[in-house]
């Protein structure tokens, strides 16, 4: 079992920064792919970055290439995601997840922090 804790949601001015955080309880992550995925009021939940937790391969979605970076800190088991440029789209609840690497569905989800960013 994984479990995941998200802070640092809240509100921004679009254009603004903004950095949420998710501590993995479980130690034993190597073989894990740690992500973030988001779900805006009426949309279906949505990708939006992950990274290899052994490799630290990331990937993203096109829509927040070049504005959000996701990183870890291996010492703290904590994954981050540093948004940049927020636009009043990418306004949703942020979801912390987990998949064994390989697997197509992230498994494991956390409860989510709301992030919303005014025009």
């Amino acid at each position: 079992q994984v479990q995941l804790e998200e802070s640092g949601g809240g509100l921004v001015q679009a254009g603004g920064s903004l950095r949420v955080s998710c501590v993995v309880s479980r130690r034993t992550v190597s073989y894990l792919v740690l992500g973030w995925l988001r779900q805006a009021p009426e949309k279906e939940r949505e990708f939006v970055a992950a990274i290899d937790w052994s490799s630290g391969s990331r990937t993203y979605a096109d829509s927040v290439k070049d504005r959000f970076t996701i990183s870890k800190d291996n010492a703290r088991y904590t994954v981050y995601l540093q948004m940049n440029d927020l636009k009043p789209e990418d306004t949703a609840v942020y979801y912390c997840a987990a998949k064994r690497r390989g697997a197509s569905n992230f498994d494991y989800r956390g409860q989510g922090t709301q992030v919303t960013v005014s025009s």
